[in-house]
C-alpha cells in the first residue's frame, strides 16, 4: 500500500482519466493546521490520485494506522499492492516511524482518508506579558560602597511582540494535538501556546539580565537574534517542541516600564548628572585654590573667590542625592570636604607673623621726621 508519484506528462494525458478518485486539499492558509479529506464512501480505491500542494504534508490513514505519507509536492497514484514509498524529503525518518508505531493507542479509524498537515511557517502570532516581568538592568548599575561592587537596577517591564512557528514533527503533532479531527485550527492551540511562549520568554529575560549578557532593558527590541539564540541553547521552549512544533521567529516589538521602574531610572539619571557636576566643580576647586596660593599679595582676594565657589557648590550639590534603588529619597549633605580643603590652604598661604610697615620721611633741612605734611614742623621748609 503506497504512493507512486505520477509523471508530469501523465497529469494532462489520457492517464488522467484512469484515476478513479482525485483527492486534493485547498490551500490551508495560516489558520488551518490540519484537515481530513476522503472520498464519498470513505475508501481510497486503487489507482486514485492524491495531490500534494506546496507547503502541505499528506498522511494516508486506514483503520488508525499510517499507510503512507509525503511532504513532497506533486500528484501521486495510490496503489494498495505496493509497499509504502515515503516520498518524504525531510520527514522520511518520521514517516517510517509513524508507519510502524502509530496506532492511536489501539483506537481504530473505520475509513481511509488523507490528512493534510500545514507545513508552512505560521506567521503573525501575537504575545504580550499580562503582568510586568522583573528584569535586572545592568545599564544602570548601582554601586555598593561597602563591598566595592556593582549591582543591576531591578526594573519591571511589559513586553509585546510576535512569533512564528512550524509543525516540525507531523507524527507527534497528530498524536498529541490534532488527533483525527476533521479540521484542526490554529485558534484551538494558540491560547495555550501563547502562555508557553511567554513562559519561555521570561526565562530568556532572566538569562539576558545576568552578568554574562548584561543586555540593557531598553535594547531588548533590537536583541531579537540573541533572544532566539538563548531560547534555543537553553531549550526554554521544550513544552512547545513536545507537541511536534518549533518556534522559528521571535520579535519583541515594544518594551514598556511600569511607573515605579520609570521613576527609578529617572532618579538614577538625575543622580548621575549631579555626580558629573560635582566632578566638574572638584576640578574647579583645585584650580582656584592653586591660583590663590600663588597670588602674591592677593591671597585673600583669591580665596574669597574660592569661598564664593564653595557657597555655589553647596547650593548646587549639597541639597540632595538620590538613591535610585529605593525610589529616590533625598538626604542633606552636611559636610563639604572642598570647603575645609580651601580653608586649610588659606591658612598656609597667609604669613604667620606678618607686620605692617610704613616708610618714614625726614626734613632735608633739619632732619626732623615729617608727619606727611607739606612743610617741616621744625624749620618750615617746604617738603613737596
Amino acid at each position: 500500500m503506497g504512493l507512486i508519484k505520477a509523471a508530469v506528462a501523465a497529469v494532462g494525458s489520457t492517464l488522467h482519466d484512469q484515476w478513479k478518485e482525485y483527492i486534493r486539499c485547498d490551500d490551508l492558509g495560516q489558520d488551518i493546521l490540519m484537515k481530513r479529506v476522503s472520498t464519498p464512501n470513505g475508501i481510497i480505491s486503487k489507482d486514485s490520485a492524491i495531490q500534494v500542494a506546496p507547503g502541505q504534508i499528506a498522511v494516508i490513514f486506514q483503520n488508525g494506522q499510517i499507510l503512507d505519507a509525503t511532504a513532497e509536492e506533486g500528484i501521486y497514484t495510490f496503489d494498495q499492492s505496493t509497499s509504502p514509498s515515503f516520498f518524504a524529503g525531510q520527514f522520511g525518518a518520521v514517516f517510517k516511524e509513524m508507519w510502524t508505531r502509530f496506532t492511536y493507542n489501539g483506537g481504530t479509524f473505520k475509513e481511509q482518508a488523507v490528512f493534510y498537515i500545514n507545513g508552512k511557517e505560521i506567521m503573525d502570532n501575537k504575545f504580550g506579558t499580562p503582568a510586568p516581568i522583573p528584569y535586572q538592568d545592568w545599564s544602570h548599575p548601582i554601586p555598593n560602597q561597602m563591598t566595592g561592587t556593582l549591582s543591576p537596577l531591578r526594573v519591571e517591564v511589559k513586553c509585546f511582540g510576535k512569533y512564528t512557528f512550524k509543525i516540525s514533527d507531523p507524527a507527534v503533532f497528530m498524536s498529541r494535538v490534532a488527533g483525527t479531527a476533521l479540521e484542526y485550527r490554529k485558534d484551538e492551540l494558540c491560547e495555550q501556546m501563547r502562555s508557553e511562549v511567554i513562559g519561555a520568554f521570561q526565562n530568556v529575560l532572566n538569562e539576558l539580565g545576568t552578568s554574562a549578557h548584561k543586555t540593557p532593558v531598553l535594547e531588548l527590541p533590537s536583541s531579537t537574534d540573541e533572544i532566539k539564540k538563548v531560547m534555543d541553547e537553553k531549550v526554554f521552549d521544550q513544552p512547545i517542541r513536545d507537541r511536534g512544533l518549533s518556534l522559528l521567529g521571535f520579535v519583541v516589538e515594544s518594551v514598556t516600564l511600569d511607573d515605579e521602574s520609570s521613576q527609578k531610572i529617572d532618579n538614577y539619571e538625575l543622580s548621575s548628572n549631579k555626580f558629573m557636576q560635582q566632578g566638574t566643580l572638584t576640578g574647579a576647586y583645585a584650580n582656584a585654590v592653586q591660583d590663590a596660593a600663588n597670588n602674591e599679595g592677593g591671597a585673600m582676594n583669591g580665596f574669597l573667590g574660592v569661598g564664593m565657589m564653595n557657597m555655589a557648590s553647596n547650593g548646587m550639590l549639597g541639597g540632595v542625592q538620590n538613591n535610585a534603588m529605593n525610589g529616590g529619597t533625598a538626604t542633606p549633605q552636611a559636610y563639604d570636604p572642598y570647603a575645609n580643603q580651601a580653608a586649610s590652604q588659606l591658612n598656609q598661604a597667609q604669613p604667620q607673623n606678618a607686620s605692617t610697615t610704613v616708610e618714614m620721611k625726614f626734613c632735608p633741612n633739619c632732619g626732623t621726621p615729617t608727619n606727611g605734611g607739606n612743610f617741616c614742623t621744625n624749620c618750615g621748609t617746604k617738603l613737596k
